[in-house]
């Protein structure tokens, strides 16, 4: 009997760190490859899927803002590397005849498509992938703020926050071995409990507009299509 999907269009969030080696810096090609194929297998469930991913891996703004002189010239550099990762994993995708689009925040003339929500529905209609660049197109915002937000303007049933670990622990796993993971949580316990999974605006957005988000392991396999498919995968938050 075949599986039937429980989203129809889903907003996918990749860190930067996704993309680099253990220690979440620099480009790894494998990891790039990896999350292609997964996204392959997605894609060809029919979701309508888009992804915002962040460029942590090569540079953070806010990191780099307390060495320049602009904190805003600094966020837009960091923008700038979201789209490095962006036009990498089409690549990937497109190698692997997955019809990817690259709409990008921030003008980036003959490479990138500028950020038209119009357009962007058209896109996902037609079943092609949807890469999100150059987070909110304005400084002081993380790219988990420009997830939520693209998440809520193209209406997706959910976000799928990919990260390093299982999902949302009562303290960090890699320094303590004690930490509890939650299966579920509400957006008032991430806020109250300052759990610090997301920026509480990309929380606040999320609640305000009751957008379920789902925290699990990029690095485990098929994790991405459970949770397409409603089978638990690490932490649920909603309502």
């Amino acid at each position: 009997m075949k599986r039937k999907r429980k989203y129809k269009r889903v907003l996918l969030k990749v860190s930067g760190e996704g993309f680099g080696d253990e220690s979440g810096r620099g480009i790894e090609f494998e990891r790039f490859s990896a999350l292609a194929k997964e996204i392959r297998e997605v894609s060809g469930t029919g979701v309508e899927l888009a992804i915002v991913v962040g460029g942590g891996n090569i540079l953070r703004g806010a990191k780099l803002g307390s060495n320049c002189r602009s904190r805003v010239q600094a966020d837009q550099v960091g923008m700038i590397a979201t789209a490095v990762n962006a036009l990498l994993l089409q690549d990937v995708l497109e190698g692997l005849s997955v019809n990817t689009r690259v709409v990008s925040a921030i003008e980036i003339k003959n490479v990138t498509k500028p950020f038209v929500l119009r357009d962007c529905l058209q896109y996902l209609t037609e079943k092609d992938v949807v890469i999100f660049a150059g987070g909110t197109g304005n400084p002081y915002f993380t790219t988990d703020t420009a997830a939520a937000l693209r998440a809520i303007e193209i209406n997706a049933d959910v976000m799928l926050k990919a990260t390093q670990v299982d999902g949302v622990y009562t303290d960090d796993p890699l320094k303590n071995t004690s930490a509890k993971l939650y299966k579920k949580l509400t957006y008032m316990d991430v806020l109250g409990k300052r759990l610090g999974v997301m920026d509480l605006t990309a929380i606040s957005l999320s609640m305000e507009n009751k957008l379920p988000i789902i925290v699990f392991n990029i690095n485990k396999r098929e994790n991405i299509m459970n949770a397409i498919f409603g089978k638990p995968v690490g932490t649920y938050i909603g309502e």
